[in-house]
């Protein structure tokens, strides 16, 4: 069927400069199959057609075989954009992350992208860059494009209430990975935090150290908090002072790691060991040290939260704590299709996976280090 535009007087409104390309158009609109092509070439009607679309079990075996060989046959590929302005859902989540460069989130988006393959859902990928507005203003975007649940790595505890409820309205599910939100009626899907902390700063110290730095990120976001407090218990549990003066709090960047290993570098007594809370973080806090010419672990030992592959191979390994991106992006995702698939859940669930302890060479035990039972006791 050829559409053409007409002007309130009768006469073709195009005017003859746009008239090949408007012309093209017209004519690869009106050579796309529609759903009634499907549903004359099947023999069906256009609703059986619809059912096979929606995966609608009403249909019978062979007609879906013949509805499907017309798809087939025509080239036919179905409107996503018109499927969900129907359905008021379409078949694409929304992944809305903090921080597009860290290696970290690529895990994490691989793992929201198999599940999603899995039930055959798209995904939509936002970067945040740590930015409440920018958040805010993706989290518009994909309330309009009618997105059937997200998944958001949140900027704050605060995650913006207004879209929340415009979301929960909808009846669009959200959920959390990576790190909590305020909101009780949001699942959410975390590291624990607290334990990779202890499980870091422990090794530390059985490892002989004793004057231990922390560069910790906001304390807006969970996972800067739960890992500034693991540092503080463990030291505690160690029967180690805690000493403000070794603790630095910026953002998960590394520009801020940078600075802030600076600081702790020019303290009178500047730290033996330095526990880091990010990856990124952790790079800028190598380039501080190589840039005055510091060993690592001879003149400062480092654990890392999150593998820093950028950083190997390099004079020393690192030991980092190791999040399981992939599975938190998996889970994260499973945890969405359940609620999509089951919309009257109504019990909020928090999903708290384990980290671990990948030891290398950048905190190597000190020459006078004890054994890890009286370190430890």
């Amino acid at each position: 069927m050829t559409v053409e535009t007409f002007s309130s007087t009768g006469k073709n409104s195009w005017n003859e400069e746009n008239d090949f390309r408007d012309c093209h158009k017209r004519t690869c609109t009106a050579a796309m199959p529609n759903i009634h092509d499907v549903a004359k070439h099947a023999g069906v009607s256009i609703a059986t057609v619809s059912r096979v679309l929606n995966g609608s079990a009403r249909v019978r075996s062979d007609i879906r075989e013949r509805v499907e060989a017309s798809m087939e046959a025509l080239s036919y590929q179905p409107n996503p954009a018109a499927r969900s302005l129907r359905s008021n859902r379409s078949r694409i989540i929304g992944l809305l992350i903090s921080d597009i460069q860290n290696p970290f989130f690529m895990g994490l988006i691989r793992g929201v992208e198999d599940e999603a393959l899995k039930h055959e859902y798209s995904v939509i990928l936002c970067n945040s860059n740590e930015n409440t507005q920018r958040e805010r203003q993706y989290l518009d975007v994909l309330y309009m494009e009618r997105v059937a649940g997200v998944i958001v790595v949140p900027t704050s505890e605060n995650l913006g209430e207004e879209a929340l409820k415009r979301f929960r309205e909808r009846g669009v599910p959200v959920v959390a990975v990576d790190r909590r939100v305020k909101d009780k009626n949001i699942d959410a899907v975390l590291s624990d935090s607290l334990r990779g902390a202890h499980e870091a700063v422990g090794h530390l110290v059985a490892n002989g150290y004793r004057h231990i730095g922390m560069i910790s990120g906001p304390n807006s976001v969970t996972t800067g908090r739960e890992r500034l407090e693991g540092y503080r218990q463990t030291l505690r549990e160690a029967g180690i002072a805690l000493n403000p003066e070794l603790e630095r709090i910026g953002s998960f960047t590394m520009e801020s790691g940078y600075d802030l290993t600076e600081q702790l570098l020019e303290l009178n007594h500047p730290p033996d060991a330095l526990f880091i809370a990010n990856n990124m973080m952790t790079l800028g806090a190598l380039n501080a040290i190589h840039a005055r010419g510091l060993r690592v672990p001879e003149d400062v030992a480092i654990v890392s939260y999150d593998y820093t592959q950028w950083a190997e191979p390099g004079p020393v390994s690192m030991t980092s704590v190791m999040q399981p991106a992939r599975e938190l992006g998996s889970t994260a995702a499973l945890r969405l299709f359940q609620r999509l698939q089951n919309p009257e859940i109504q019990s909020r669930q928090e999903i708290i996976l384990a980290p671990t302890l990948q030891v290398g060479e950048s905190s190597r035990p000190t020459r006078s280090a004890p054994p890890i039972a009286a370190a430890m006791a």
